[in-house]
């Protein structure tokens, strides 16, 4: 190895210890806000684009009464194929859990516990679909739940 070569080498250690050494220093003692993510990852997000949300004429429930899902127990919704990724946005008033096939080739089921904001804006779940699909929600304790779908 060259003088010039071994120079090089030192000075890229240099700069990898000092870039460690300011993301330590710059970190928080906080575990950070779901809710208020970084500029960066807002960035990032724009970058990548705003999935388009699944549009609730094409979601199919036996629960479905004027414009909302009611049910007590389970409901079923059946979403027709969005011919691409696509986000399935559900709201309630009340706790309720949702569970769909993830997306893609993966073989697992997501299951989420949705619960109200702390501010009064409802439980709002966001399930990404690719394809044609039943998602299975279900409404805990023995009151029965109201959900409506919406795009946004």
């Amino acid at each position: 190895m060259s003088g010039g070569q071994k120079a090089l080498l030192a000075g890229l250690g240099v700069l990898l210890v000092a870039l460690f050494a300011v993301a330590v220093g710059a970190g928080r003692d906080d575990t950070g806000d779901p809710g208020a993510p970084s500029g960066l990852v807002e960035r990032l997000g724009r970058l990548g684009g705003e999935r388009a949300a699944v549009d609730p004429a094409t979601v199919r429930a036996d629960c479905a009464e004027a414009g909302r899902l009611a049910f007590t127990g389970t409901c079923v919704l059946r979403v027709a194929d969005p011919g691409g990724l696509r986000t399935l946005v559900l709201r309630s008033a009340a706790p309720f859990t949702v569970e769909a096939p993830a997306p893609g080739d993966a073989e697992f089921t997501v299951r989420d516990e949705v619960t109200p904001a702390a501010d009064g804006t409802g439980a709002v779940a966001r399930i990404a679909v690719d394809r044609a699909t039943d998602v299975l929600l279900s409404c805990p304790g023995v009151g029965g739940c109201a959900v409506t779908v919406t795009t946004s």
